[in-house]
């Protein structure tokens, strides 16, 4: 199966780019976008005063590291749900729409109580700061932050769950994964121009908190009256079927 057959296999085709603009809310998120300076300071070892001085190798290899090790935290939960999903296949009709329900509350929730909503769980302790400890930090980032940005990645779980199998919940994890760190890696490389964009973003932070918890409750809409399905199904059938590799 090519790449392309595999993104248009069933779910997939809706859940990709659902899951990398859910990667993308993750990282505007309130409780992300403002420690985004602190991570990469702690991930390079420098201090913030020293960043935007320093060689573009060093900031991109910290991000990266940083980026995988919480990489494996959100995908091997992806992994589940959709191991999850294929045992209690015969179920999943029934189970999707219990999932739904939970993404469009907690999409309400973020709408109606944003800091309620965006908490993180304390882990106490930290690697030494630098390269070595990058992966390490990015660990206990997906394992403190889960609750902070739980709302959405809930929405990622329960599409993983409707693939009904590991390896493609792997992917769609991967792809999260992609639309939340590629952001930190960018701001890494051109850290004086990026730390002014994320500042223009605080600025809007409201509208991004609205933006993300609406994105939500469609997807948990979605969900819960069955149309995730019927409307794959017809982009399959509409955008699909016609489309012609242009090699």
């Amino acid at each position: 199966m090519t790449l392309p057959d595999y993104v248009q296999h069933g779910p997939l085709l809706l859940a990709v780019p659902l899951a990398a603009l859910a990667g993308l809310v993750s990282f505007l998120s309130p409780c992300v976008l403002p420690l985004v300076p602190g991570f990469l300071a702690y991930v390079t070892g420098l201090s913030g005063g020293n960043l935007e001085q320093q060689r573009r190798g060093r900031m991109f290899l910290g991000a990266l590291l940083f980026v995988l090790g919480f990489s494996v935290v959100f995908v091997l939960i992806s992994f589940t749900a959709g191991a999850v999903g294929d045992v209690l296949k015969q179920y999943q009709h029934g189970l999707q729409r219990l999932l739904g329900v939970v993404v469009l509350a907690g999409g309400l929730l973020l709408l109606f109580s944003p800091l309620w909503a965006q908490r993180e769980l304390k882990v106490r302790w930290r690697p030494r700061a630098g390269l070595l400890g990058a992966p390490v930090l990015g660990f206990l980032f997906g394992l403190g932050w889960t609750p902070c940005i739980g709302p959405i990645f809930a929405a990622i779980s329960a599409m993983a769950f409707t693939t009904g199998s590991g390896s493609r919940a792997t992917g769609l994890g991967l792809v999260y994964c992609l639309g939340l760190g590629i952001p930190f890696v960018l701001v890494a490389v051109a850290y004086g121009r990026g730390m002014r964009v994320l500042g223009a973003l605080r600025r809007h932070r409201v509208a991004l908190d609205r933006f993300g918890a609406v994105l939500l409750i469609v997807i948990g809409l979605l969900l819960v009256t069955g149309q995730f399905q019927s409307l794959v199904s017809w982009m399959q059938a509409h955008l699909v079927s016609n489309f012609q590799p242009v090699i």
